[in-house]
């Protein structure tokens, strides 16, 4: 019986153990590819659309006929783009310029150059 009894608990002690070692390696995926995209500008960027941008220029720049442009055929003008973003435009859009980083404005120029239609 204690012979059962111990190879029953080898047996629990090895699946414990190649669980655990399961959930590693998935937290680590997870997290690498969590790092990845805060490294990666278009995601960086489609991510901070999504939070600021999108209740006025609509999920992935489709908007449904509001005054606000269509992002996906905003001219290959990033200077523009840029000051668009910090300083807002004709007292429609409001200025970003205090809320969001220079770093999420490049991102978002990121995104937005990614959809970019002709």
């Amino acid at each position: 019986m204690f012979m059962r009894t111990a190879a029953t608990f080898a047996a629990v002690v090895a699946i414990s153990a190649l669980f655990s070692a399961a959930v590693f390696t998935q937290q680590a995926l997870a997290q690498q590819q969590d790092e990845s995209a805060a490294h990666n500008p278009v995601d960086l960027g489609k991510t901070t659309f999504a939070q600021k941008c999108s209740h006025c220029h609509g999920p992935n720049m489709v908007n449904s006929g509001t005054i606000t442009p269509d992002l996906r055929r905003f001219p290959d003008d990033q200077p523009r783009f840029v000051t668009t973003v910090k300083q807002g435009k004709n007292g429609r859009m409001p200025p970003w310029g205090d809320i969001l980083s220079d770093d999420e404005i490049t991102a978002l120029w990121a995104y937005v150059s990614s959809r970019r239609t002709q």
